[in-house]
């Protein structure tokens, strides 16, 4: 039976062990190498999704999606997006419906994307629907692991330039993590709502500090009556 709980606390995670993609990396940099890419991954059953984008640090500047990374079980594909821009080959990746494609929170990430150029995506599918299901209401993809199987997400490389020439061993690492990670997650929930085997944990939420002045001003006077 695991356990499970509605929210996480995010001090328990550096405690963890840390996971990190076990598999193989492909950093796509040409349209010719996508259409492969996008042939292998179109075999797949299901494939995990995430997005990276270089910071910006300026007020009002936004910008657009770098970096595309889907991943099967053993495999991560790196489309460097900032190089080969959203070719037909992506395209016909996130039109294709023969293939189920799991990311978090992943409207934002097609809006990022819309912005690259147009297209029609089809067969996605939110983890953030499916964990509420569970009765879960923490959402960021560290705390979701974390509560689901006990490992720890590094976020060290989240803010890192993603537009950068090379991305190094850590990025690469960092960007198949996230993209992988949907995919486990998303055959952990379709385990535990098949077999029911998780106990769910409700945590209840936190006071707002006001409130704890107002009940103790209410008790002084209660006193004082």
């Amino acid at each position: 039976m695991k356990v499970i709980y509605s929210k996480y606390d995010k001090k328990q995670i550096p405690t963890l062990p840390r996971v990190v993609f076990p598999g193989r990396k492909i950093v796509i940099i040409s349209e010719g190498e996508a259409e492969r890419a996008v042939d292998y991954l179109l075999r797949q059953s299901v494939l995990g999704f995430d997005t990276e984008t270089r910071p910006s640090f300026k007020k009002g500047r936004t910008n657009m999606v770098a970096l595309l990374q889907v991943s099967t079980y053993d495999t991560c594909f790196l489309f460097r997006l900032n190089r080969i821009g959203l070719c037909p080959a992506v395209v016909r990746l996130l039109e294709s419906t023969s293939v189920k494609k799991v990311g978090l929170s992943w409207k934002d990430d097609l809006m990022g994307l819309h912005r690259r150029g147009d297209f029609s995506a089809d067969g996605f599918t939110d983890l953030q629907d499916h964990m509420k299901e569970l009765g879960i209401v923490d959402m960021s993809l560290a705390k979701l692991y974390a509560n689901i199987f006990g490992e720890r997400i590094s976020k060290r490389e989240q803010l890192s330039n993603w537009e950068a020439d090379v991305l190094s061993e850590k990025q690469q690492n960092y960007a198949a993590t996230d993209a992988w990670a949907c995919l486990r997650l998303y055959d952990e929930y379709e385990r535990l709502k098949q077999t029911g085997d998780y106990e769910l944990i409700v945590v209840p939420e936190e006071q707002p500090a006001n409130d704890d002045t107002e009940t103790n001003k209410a008790n002084e006077q209660t006193n004082i009556s």
